[in-house]
């Protein structure tokens, strides 16, 4: 399970760096994605902070992965998949804005980006514990 955990972070740590990047350079680019669009105003500052808030949340991830510090991986799991729940939950509340199959696909991604880490964070305590 370590070597999943490990996976999980550092894929969730790049792809956060990835989106953080997007968000805080090219702020308008980013808010032009679909499911985005819906919810004006567009602020370019509110864009950027989150951006920032997800370039923090991905350097943590990224040096969880780098040191595997218990820790620090179960820390940066606990904040992911927060972050993600909130997401999900946002998005399920809003699906009167898509046809059926875009708002399953929604729904399940976004599902996934709870679970993925919500798994990793139990398989923490799981080896440790049978260690």
């Amino acid at each position: 399970m370590r070597g999943y955990a490990r996976t999980v972070v550092a894929v969730l740590g790049v792809f956060d760096l990835i989106i953080a990047g997007w968000m805080t350079m090219f702020p308008a680019s980013f808010y032009a994605l679909p499911t985005l669009d819906w919810t004006p105003p567009y602020s370019e500052h509110l864009m950027r902070d989150v951006g920032g808030g997800r370039l923090a949340t991905g350097i943590m991830l990224t040096a969880a992965a780098i040191t595997f510090d218990l820790l620090l991986v179960r820390v940066g799991l606990l904040a992911y998949t927060a972050y993600a729940s909130v997401h999900l939950i946002f998005h399920a509340g809003h699906l009167n804005h898509h046809e059926p199959a875009k708002s399953v696909e929604l729904v399940v991604l976004f599902s996934l980006f709870v679970l993925f880490p919500l798994a990793a964070l139990i398989a923490t305590w799981t080896e440790r514990r049978s260690s």
